[in-house]
């Protein structure tokens, strides 16, 4: 079978090399332009999807514009029979539809709950403990497409969205294997979204503030379901602090939700309004992640 990949991150990378490892012909990748980073805006920063496909001499397309002629012209002569999107962006009805066994997607959660651009931050969020990764035909609208496959696995409670990213980037690339396996075999029927859709909106820094007038379940859920990335942040002593990692302590506390205590340049304890939070790392402005012992440290409290 010839397939296109279509994928930008690591997240991206591990769906792709399993086709590689189990022999399908990738005929081509399809990832992000290149942008100028690192300091002084003046390095050259490639895709990890790039960077792989260079090491295993796959070709590479990095359109701008995914209805440029020239890019739509170079897509249908590769004569795919199948695209696979994990980890990309929207893409208009002429490129999905090109194929003639279709497109499909790898979304990170169980559809249709948690459609959109941020579902492994919101489900961890909003206190679940499950979710998983779904393969499903792509269609007009984001994320509600007819399902191929499913796997759901559990959220432990010490899960940050960055330990969830690896164990789905893993989950993801094995259904994505099923997928094109059952594809192949046509042994995989459709079958469409059923059940109460719920959304999984992109992430801005605004959305990152915590509100400590809440539980402190809730506020231990929305800081790990934000670390590493974007981050979780507060302000301490008038300074914007993220928060990477806590501890709960729950307690009739008579403290002010809000309210912050430094022990011994040792703790920062943060109150909510059924008890509080143990601060372990942060990151102030400017600085590196460090441990709030090393943090506290450096203060002049």
């Amino acid at each position: 079978m010839r397939i296109v990949f279509m994928g930008t991150p690591d997240f991206a990378v591990a769906s792709l090399d399993i086709l590689v490892q189990n022999g399908y012909d990738i005929a081509a990748v399809i990832t992000a332009p290149d942008r100028l980073g690192g300091r002084g805006m003046k390095q050259i920063i490639e895709s990890p999807v790039k960077k792989y496909a260079v090491e295993h001499n796959i070709r590479i397309l990095q359109p701008e514009k995914l209805r440029n002629e020239d890019f739509l012209k170079e897509l249908k002569e590769l004569n795919a029979e199948l695209q696979i999107v994990v980890a990309f962006r929207m893409l208009p009805e002429v490129v999905w539809n090109m194929p003639p066994l279709g497109t499909f997607n790898l979304h990170a959660s169980l559809l249709p709950k948690y459609r959109g651009a941020a579902p492994i931050n919101w489900a961890i969020i909003n206190g679940e403990k499950t979710t998983g990764c779904t393969t499903f035909f792509l269609t007009h609208e984001i994320d509600t497409g007819n399902i191929l496959l499913q796997n759901e696995i559990s959220i432990d409670e010490q899960d940050t969205a960055g330990s969830l990213h690896d164990k789905l980037m893993t989950t993801g690339a094995n259904l994505v294997l099923q997928t094109v396996r059952g594809i192949e075999s046509q042994s995989i029927t459709p079958f469409p979204q059923t059940g109460e859709p719920s959304l999984a909106p992109k992430i801005f820094h605004d959305t990152c503030r915590i509100d400590w007038n809440t539980s402190v379940d809730k506020a231990y859920d929305f800081i790990r379901g934000l670390s590493p990335y974007p981050g979780a942040w507060t302000t301490v002593n008038g300074v914007q602090l993220k928060i990477y990692e806590t501890k709960k302590h729950k307690s009739a506390s008579v403290e002010t939700a809000g309210k912050y205590e430094f022990l011994d340049k040792k703790v920062l304890r943060m109150y909510c309004n059924n008890g509080y939070l143990e601060i372990i790392s942060v990151q102030a402005e400017g600085k590196r992640r460090m441990s709030i012992t090393e943090y506290l440290n450096g203060l002049q409290l």
